[in-house]
């Protein structure tokens, strides 16, 4: 980290590049004092400005506010905690005091930049509203606009409103690489530029002149018959502006996510709209069970077949699916069903586009970005940020408050993390679990300061926010609080465990499967450390790999999913391991769970996003799909059709999510598993008050079955995955009581004896009935 500079003092004013005085910016009654706003973290302002810029310095003009509906000030939390000790994470792990020289120079850089943002900036609270003083931004008497381009020899603001004349509008470039103006309001007292115009920032670089979307840009679109984004000014008129109406629900004890892309949520081969999500596709989330809903793709990326993670323009609302205010639209309706709404942010990476992305924004390749080889992501062919920079800082901590301050989402999954926190990104890499592995010459420590920094911000200004963080590394400390010494996710999402399944499905039979393997992988996570966990995502369901239920049924589904002909042995093995391994890996994995939309009823086919020929500049031929939408969407009405088998594992899906609301068993204290019996093929474990028996055999099934349980009395069953509605065989009496035996068995002090049918998983729980 650089050593900063003496910044203004709160009494001092500093004026915009070439104004004499703030006269020519008048005051409005709703200005804020920004006196504070000035140097930030600088080592020289003489220094390079491309590799030290420092933040745009306090304008005591009038100030603006957001185009969009505004939180007012009383509203808004003003301060993020200070630091703790950052000492208790040896207290949780002793063994981490052997790399307490690394722990500890990771905390004191993550305290040093604390207080230099205090000192600079005036708290995290405020410097993580860039997005008040940068891009757009309109007040009473006109718009200001202003862009970091340090590398930038001149720049000027065209678009629509001016004919795109670069004379017309030039801006002032201040000493740390800010380059400003300011458009008065017209004689008719209407905004300079218009909503809905197109916009971008002209620039002469050392690269050449460049016309660039604004970074800080809140809305881009697409042209018909274009391929670059055009910028727009988006700044409706209250009567368009869409009002929230209902607050945001509580953060649930158990985290049940639904994950989802707005664009192939519809039926219908389309990009489905915000909208239509709202309409048709919340109320299915809801009914079902879950009581989360994440959304990938809303970050503006051009390239739609990248499933929103090659972002060209962060702040901006994808526009495929509809305008800012109808995604705003949505998430309130969720809000209104008891919905939390994450996001998936990507901060680990950027498009590589130059003409509508950050890349190159200013002719630099050092902008944004690490130069060289490792601002280069090889395997994702895109940009990497450096987050040693104090404006990458600003801008990225901005984007997280920007979405939840604006939109009202509910937290985050971050993605890319593993790629983030290590400069070799993961890749080639193996996790075996040594310590020496996460915390080396290998950790960009820069990266995890950064973590620890967003995370601070949200769970300091939005305390029922969620993180969660997509690393397949296992660091230890990650889903523990930054005070404490933690880089301060909630949760870590478990990616291993889908592997598992995949590994077992392609590689091995059935009689193969280890329960002791199983259940390792299943519980295998660090103490106090939540987990997200999944049986398969997105990830799976994408042309090329397969999803859990076609590695089971495979072409099978296309013929024998109807109830009035009967099954094959593949369907009947399908149906009877999707719903297992769906509901072992919820009741032994995590504290949370996590299903991509259509997975629940084993959704038949995979993601292929619309796509053309490509001829590859090494001569390779890749073969296209005749930009097809068939095989981009989504087939809910095949779990809806009641004469389809696909209904039974949608109806299953639904009672193992409404048994956690119920019992809360994900995050229970108490978890045990009584016996992984490699020769019967059976699980046992108890969360919370309830008993998990899976019989994994492929034919064997088990009468007067005697399993342990902790607590005596009478059990009756709760969720039985042979029920005919279903798609099982009805062998389990659902009318049954079981009563418990005195006497130790599998460890345990109490049994009792069950039927334990051959694929089924059945939960008992204790009853007064």
């Amino acid at each position: 980290m650089s050593t900063a500079i003496a910044g203004p003092s709160s009494s001092e004013k500093v004026l915009v590049p070439g104004v004499k005085d703030d006269s020519s910016f008048p005051l409005s009654e709703d200005a804020l004092d920004h006196s504070d706003d000035g140097l930030r973290n600088p080592e020289d302002a003489s220094h390079d400005s491309e590799a030290n810029s420092v933040p745009i310095q306090a304008i005591e003009e009038q100030t603006t506010k957001p185009m969009q509906n505004r939180v007012e000030l009383e509203d808004r939390p003003k301060v993020v905690p200070p630091p703790g000790s950052g000492h208790r994470i040896y207290q949780i792990d002793p063994l981490l005091n052997n790399y307490r020289e690394h722990l500890d120079y990771r905390f004191a850089q993550y305290k040093k930049t604390r207080e230099l943002i205090d000192k600079y900036e005036g708290g995290l609270e405020a410097f993580s509203r860039g997005y008040e003083k940068m891009g757009f931004n309109r007040s009473a008497a006109g718009i200001a606009y202003r862009e970091w381009a340090p590398g930038a020899k001149g720049a000027s603001l065209i678009g629509d409103f001016n004919n795109w004349n670069p004379n017309a509008d030039v801006m002032t470039k201040n000493d740390f690489g800010v380059w400003e103006i300011f458009l008065p309001n017209n004689a008719d007292g209407s905004p300079p530029i218009p909503h809905g115009s197109r916009v971008k920032i002209h620039m002469d670089t050392i690269s050449g002149p460049k016309d660039a979307i604004p970074a800080w840009i809140k809305f881009a679109v697409q042209a018909p018959g274009e391929i670059p984004y055009n910028g727009i000014y988006y700044d409706p008129p209250p009567e368009d502006t869409y009002e929230f109406k209902y607050p945001r629900p509580k953060q649930p004890k158990s985290l049940r996510i639904y994950e989802a892309h707005v664009g192939m949520s519809s039926t219908e081969p389309k990009i489905n709209t915000y909208v239509e999500f709202r309409d048709d596709v919340l109320p299915r989330v809801k009914d079902l069970g879950y009581n989360a809903v994440q959304l990938m793709a809303i970050q503006e990326h051009a390239y739609y077949a990248s499933f929103g993670y090659h972002v060209t323009n962060f702040f901006a609302a994808s526009s495929r699916c509809g305008t800012p205010d109808d995604l705003k639209s949505l998430i309130d309706r969720a809000h209104e069903l008891g919905l939390i709404v994450l996001m998936d942010i990507v901060h680990s990476h950027a498009s590589n586009n130059v003409l509508d992305g950050l890349n190159m924004f200013d002719g630099t390749d050092s902008h944004y970005f690490h130069s060289g080889s490792r601002g280069y992501h090889w395997m994702w062919d895109s940009r990497l940020f450096n987050y040693g920079h104090w404006e990458v800082l600003r801008f990225l901590i901005s984007n997280a408050r920007w979405w939840l301050e604006e939109y009202k989402f509910d937290g985050f999954r971050f993605d890319g993390v593993t790629s983030m926190m290590y400069t070799h990104h993961g890749l080639q890499v193996e996790f075996t679990g040594n310590y020496a592995e996460y915390f080396g010459f290998s950790t960009d420590v820069d990266a995890v300061v950064y973590l620890m920094l967003v995370n601070d911000m949200i769970h300091g200004l939005f305390p029922q926010a969620i993180t969660i963080g997509e690393d397949v590394s296992g660091m230890p400390t990650f889903s523990l609080p930054v005070q404490d010494g933690g880089v301060g996710f909630d949760y870590r999402l478990h990616m291993a465990l889908a592997d598992k399944w995949i590994e077992l499905l392609s590689e091995k039979k059935d009689e193969d499967w280890q329960m002791g393997d199983i259940v390792f992988t299943l519980s295998n996570r660090r103490w106090s450390e939540k987990c997200v966990v999944y049986a398969e995502s997105h990830d799976q369901a994408l042309v090329g790999d397969k999803t859990i239920a076609f590695w089971l049924m495979d072409k099978d589904m296309y013929d024998f999913m109807s109830l009035d002909q009967p099954a094959t042995p593949a369907i009947d093995r399908g149906i009877a391991l999707h719903k297992m391994i769906r509901l072992v890996t919820m009741g032994l994995g995590g504290e949370g769970y996590l299903n991509f939309m259509g997975n629940e009823f084993g959704h038949p086919e995979w993601i292929d996003f619309p796509r053309g020929d490509q001829h590859l500049p090494s001569g390779k031929f890749i073969l296209g799909n005749n930009n097809s939408f068939d095989k981009c969407r989504r087939r809910f009405d095949l779990g809806n059709a009641e004469f389809l088998r696909y209904h039974g594992m949608q109806e299953f899906d639904k009672a193992m999510h409404h048994l956690e609301e119920k019992y809360g068993f994900m995050t229970s204290g108490h978890q045990y598993v009584s016996r992984k019996d490699e020769g019967d093929k059976v699980i046992v474990f108890e969360r919370a008050n309830l008993v998990f028996v899976f019989n994994f055999h492929w034919h064997k099934s088990f009468t007067d079955y005697r399993i342990g349980c902790l607590k005596p009395g009478k059990y009756k069953v709760v969720l039985d995955s042979d029920e005919t509605k279903f798609g099982g065989f009805a062998r389990i009496d659902h009318n049954a009581r079981f009563y418990t035996s005195e006497g130790w068995y599998d460890d345990r002090p109490h049994s009792f004896l069950v039927y334990a049918p051959c694929r089924t998983a059945v939960v008992y729980s204790l009853t007064d009935d």
